[in-house]
This record gives structure tokens, sequence and C-alpha cells, in this order.
């Protein structure tokens, strides 16, 4: 029996094929490479296409022997999803209705699901707990919203178990295999500022330093992508032991600014950085960190890479051996 993971291909994904490749499961990759990468996927079954062609979605039910759905695919600019939230629902909510679909059609009935922080918007309190109102401030973090919502009505109608993996901010490469970060356009803090260290940018831009926090950047909290390939790992065993579905933050727990981001990256690499300040960015709140009590009592799962300067070293050497990503 085999597990499905659509977005395979993509950054979180493509690591976790990697650790339930390592971990003796049967792995059938599913991914439009819209943003993925071929070359990230290790998993010998790999079919190439789009979650809303059901017909497809229905071939690989049929040829697999698939027993659980692991769900990654969707599109994830904050800032695109605000210029065009329609293409965003499209592809998130009716890929994963479609996905549901087939699930339904096929008997399968466990999923786990790769959500997101940007359910809870601005935050009321910090760390974040999983009972956080849900408050989404871009479209993005809506659409996962609403998926979380059909999920939650699926296990009514139908007996579907589901755990959804709010995650926070993901960082770093696996230790040793040929993966790891690359997106285009690049959003994320950690791979843009490696980048400047190569000198593929000029500098590195620091949006807003009058943030109510101790060097006026915004705090985040950064979790290293191989600790949450083991979450979803940890989360599909409880499904599998019949456990009901349930939702879970997944971070380190303590936050980093961004100018000490850039000071590892400083240290790691062992070049200066240049930094410019811009205007704050609107909706960026001054700190996100998670919560993540639930995850280690429940789940077990005790993140093993929460060193900032563990988490850049692996991202820098992955940077390294393809200064342009997957091209070379």
């Amino acid at each position: 029996m085999a597990v499905l993971v659509t977005g395979g291909a993509g950054y979180i994904g493509s690591h976790t094929v990697l650790h339930l490749l390592e971990q003796g499961e049967e792995v059938v990759v599913l991914d439009h490479l819209g943003t993925g990468h071929r070359a990230a996927v290790k998993a010998p079954v790999f079919y190439q296409g789009d979650l809303r062609d059901e017909t497809l979605l229905n071939r690989v039910f049929q040829e697999r022997r698939i027993e659980s759905v692991i769900h990654f695919a969707a599109l994830s600019l904050v800032g695109a999803s605000g210029e065009d939230p329609l293409t965003y629902y499209d592809n998130n909510v009716s890929g994963t209705r479609c996905l549901l679909s087939a699930m339904v059609a096929h008997g399968v009935k466990r999923l786990v699901f790769s959500s997101t922080a940007a359910v809870y918007g601005e935050p009321e309190t910090v760390p974040i707990p999983e009972t956080a109102p849900l408050q989404p401030t871009n479209p993005y973090g809506e659409t996962k919203r609403v998926i979380e919502g059909m999920l939650a009505w699926c296990d009514r109608a139908y007996g579907m178990k589901s755990i959804s993996l709010r995650y926070f901010n993901a960082a770093g490469a696996h230790p040793a295999a040929d993966v790891g970060e690359d997106h285009d356009p690049e959003t994320h803090l950690i791979p843009i500022v490696l980048q400047a260290a190569l000198g593929r940018r000029e500098s590195v831009q620091v949006f807003g330093d009058d943030y109510p926090t101790p060097d006026g950047t915004c705090i985040r909290d950064y979790v290293h992508v191989m600790d949450l390939a083991e979450a979803h790992g940890l989360a599909l065993e409880r499904l599998r032991q019949g456990r009901p579905g349930a939702v879970y933050n997944l971070g380190n727990g303590k936050g980093f600014s961004v100018r000490e981001v850039i000071r590892a990256a400083e240290r790691i690499t062992g070049r200066r950085l240049q930094v410019q300040t811009a205007p704050r960015r609107p909706g960026d709140p001054a700190v996100l960190v998670a919560s993540a009590e639930k995850a280690r009592a429940e789940l077990g799962w005790n993140p093993r890479h929460r060193d900032l300067d563990e988490i850049v070293a692996s991202a820098w050497k992955w940077v390294q051996g393809h200064p342009r990503g997957y091209e070379g």
C-alpha cells in the first residue's frame, strides 16, 4: 500500500518524500511542476499533472494501491494571492475538492494536510496556540482556512480522518540528500540572504526597523524542513492508529529577528552582507511564534534542529552546491 504525496516536487513536499522513503514507505508523487522541480522527486513513482484533472486523479488511485494521502499541492505566495485571489481559490480550494472527491470514490480515509500559520492573521497572543482565532489577512491564508473546514465536514460526512499541520517558517535543507529550497520568485528570508552571500543579490532588504522588538525588526519562528517532514510521518502514524483528526502548530517555539538571521548568515558564510532598510510591508506582524506544545504532547514531535546557525548552515550547504537552484 502506498502514500500519495501531492505537491511532492515542492520544497517541503520533496523533503517529506525523502523522510517517508527513509522510513521504508511506498510513495507515489503527484505534482504539476508549476512551482516544483522534477529533480527534487526521489520517489520511483511520479505522475505529472494537476489535481483538478479528475481523470488523472482517478487513474492514480486505480493504478496504485493508495492507503493515505499527504497533501502539499497549493499556490503559496501571499502577495500574489492578494493580486489574483480567484486563481488561488481555483487552484487551492477547487484542487483540494477534486482530491477529496477522488479519495471518497476510492475509499481512502486518511489525509495529512499542509496548512499554514497564515490562517491566524494578526495574532492576539504570542506564542500562538491552535485555539487562537482564525482571521487570515490574505487570500492564501483564507484558502487554507477554507480547506481545513472542508476536511472537518468530510470527517462528519464520510468518516475521512485528517490532520492539519500549521507551519511557521520552514527553512534549511536535508543534510545529505540532493534537495533544497528553490523558489521563483524567492520570497523567503534565509534563501534571499544566502543569495546575497553568493553575490546573486546586491543587498538584503529589511522591511521595517521600527517594530516593538529588541532590534526593531520582525521576529519569526524558523523550523527546519526535516523536522517538518518528520511531523508529517508522525501525523500519518497517528491516523493509522485510528486516532481522531486534529490540528497542530509546527514551529520551534522560539523566534529570531530579521537582523539575527542576517548575522547568522554572516557567521556561517564568512561574508559581510549589504543591508538596506525599506518601509514596512502592510500586514507584517511584529512577532509570529508558535506554541507547538500540542504537537509535542500528542504526536511525540520534538524538533531536532532548533539552532538557528544549524538551520542556516544546512541551507548554505545546499546553496553552495546549487547556486542557481536545481538549474545548476
